[in-house]
């Protein structure tokens, strides 16, 4: 489906729950062939709108948009207007398919730009592989550390293996000799278990998975005696309200460490967690950050949309400003072709305070902050 500039984050969520799977909007992918100097550049966005994924997917879509008609505001790409287009799926192979044709068939479009989620991601990286589609994949929510990189994937976002030993950091330094692990699904368990305990292992903790229960309100009320007080979330925003609606019942108190897909701040307006403490890793500054680039991030969004800031809207914004600067760097004007050769030089770029650089196919720097909700309702970081 194709937005236009004055929607609220409301009407695209909205929007997004009533859209049948796969469906991908025609207007752009019925654009001409071919095109001229003054048409409008195409980057394109694919959003997850699946129901476990839309927290984390729409908060990152409302960033990009904020950042991408900044740029417009500001003159475009070498004096040319960005159409940002987004094509909603569900994270289906079906849909997912239906996208890269879309955009196969699309060659006014120069680039792909945060796709979000991280297994809408990771799907695309493969899909784009098989298909042999020679076109820029940017700083997409790519969150699996597993993921073998090709020469058309950009990522610029700490992986969730940057995010687990971050948060296992701090609690070694606490002096914290084991947690407990709650996989939110057996998904996330199959995909998160190695990471966990190759971190756990490298940091000398001890891990004590909690036994997977298909009611996660029912797994945090039944948490044994034995549990260790700290545990390590890995699942998203709703499975970890659902979990700590339990856990809140609990007369043991415990402490919850969670990732980057966890978005506090809904957490916060959902009214979860009265009892227990909960921090989360984020891949972003903190959003009421002196840098630079959260500070034009907060104006922008306070300017254009009526929409709290968040860490995974701040990182949908550094995502096309990044993808921006990137493009203005080609030579001449950009096309598919000289996008992907400027993007693949790998310059390193500060974005007001925001590093980005590369060693071969690999990030240098692999940025985690962490926040944190208190008992009484309080966000700090």
């Amino acid at each position: 489906m194709i937005f236009s500039d004055n929607e609220s984050r409301r009407t695209v969520l909205r929007s997004a729950i009533g859209l049948a799977a796969g469906a991908v909007a025609p207007l752009w992918a019925q654009t001409k062939k071919g095109g001229n100097p003054s048409d409008p550049l195409i980057v394109a966005q694919i959003v997850d709108n699946s129901a476990d994924q839309l927290d984390v997917s729409r908060d990152f879509l409302i960033g990009s948009r904020t950042a991408w008609r900044e740029v417009n505001i500001k003159g475009g790409i070498k004096g040319r207007p960005v159409q940002h287009l987004t094509l909603d799926v569900d994270s289906t192979a079906a849909s997912m398919q239906s996208a890269v044709e879309s955009i196969q068939n699309t060659p006014q479009c120069v680039a792909l730009c945060g796709t979000a989620s991280d297994r809408a991601a990771v799907r695309l990286v493969a899909l784009m592989q098989k298909e042999k589609l020679e076109i820029a994949h940017v700083a997409p929510w790519l969150q699996s550390s597993d993921i073998v990189l090709d020469d058309i994937t950009f990522p610029i976002f700490a992986f969730r293996q940057d995010q687990i030993s971050q948060a296992m950091k701090s609690l070694a330094v606490m002096g914290v000799p084991e947690i407990g692990v709650v996989y939110a699904t057996k998904h996330e368990h199959e995909q998160n278990q190695r990471d966990v305990e190759q971190a756990a292992t490298a940091l000398n903790i001890t891990i004590k998975p909690v036994k997977l229960t298909r009611d996660l309100a029912s797994m945090g009320q039944g948490l044994p005696a034995s549990t260790p007080r700290i545990l390590l979330f890995v699942g998203g925003t709703p499975e970890l309200v659902q979990f700590l609606g339990g856990a809140d019942q609990q007369a043991r108190r415990h402490y919850v460490v969670a990732l980057a897909n966890v978005n506090l701040q809904t957490m916060m307006q959902m009214g979860a967690t009265r009892r227990t403490p909960v921090m989360a890793t984020q891949v972003v500054p903190m959003v009421n950050s002196p840098m630079a680039i959260v500070k034009s991030y907060r104006e922008a969004l306070i300017r254009l949309f009526d929409e709290p800031p968040t860490p995974q809207s701040l990182a949908g914004y550094i995502s096309a400003q990044y993808t921006a600067q990137i493009l203005n760097r080609t030579e001449g004007l950009p096309t598919r072709q000289t996008a992907l050769a400027a993007f693949r030089k790998r310059a390193s770029i500060d974005l007001g305070g925001f590093h980005v650089s590369f060693q071969d196919k690999r990030r240098t720097s692999n940025y985690v902050t962490q926040s944190m909700i208190t008992p009484d309702g309080r966000l700090i970081g």
